[in-house]
């Protein structure tokens, strides 16, 4: 397991590309719509880790329901894991509450990720997320 990225809810992605590229100077590695999860994300690379921002296409987007409760900010961290399937079996033996019953994929068959819930981590969101690549 390693650090993937940390994941940042936003409301205008645009804006938020322009601060992390154009201000603090960031490499933009990836702009993509993610319909399974309705958010749109850009992507920078920060040594080994990135950083996600997403921003909610529809108002039933976890994302969009997120800001409209707390505000802009971290809404996730995420755990790269060599396989998805067996870490997700493994948490639900110890009887880890996720937010999927079984993990998705995502990003056109990119990513396979599922969440566990911040009631197990002490209020953080933690993605684990396998890179199909």
């Amino acid at each position: 397991m390693k650090l993937d990225h940390i994941g940042i809810a936003v409301k205008n992605l645009d804006e938020a590309v322009k601060f992390y590229k154009d201000v603090l100077g960031l490499e933009l590695v990836e702009r993509e719509d993610v319909p399974e999860e309705k958010v749109r994300i850009a992507i920078f690379k920060v040594g080994d880790v990135f950083i996600e921002l997403l921003e909610g296409t529809s108002e039933d987007s976890a994302i969009t329901k997120f800001i409209n409760k707390r505000g802009e900010g971290i809404h996730h961290i995420a755990i790269r894991v060599e396989n998805v399937d067996e870490v997700s079996k493994k948490l639900k033996e110890r009887n880890v509450p996720l937010i999927y019953s079984e993990p998705k994929i995502v990003a056109g068959g990119k990513r396979k990720i599922n969440f566990i819930h911040p009631k197990a981590t002490c209020g953080v969101l933690l993605e684990i997320l396998e890179r199909c690549e």
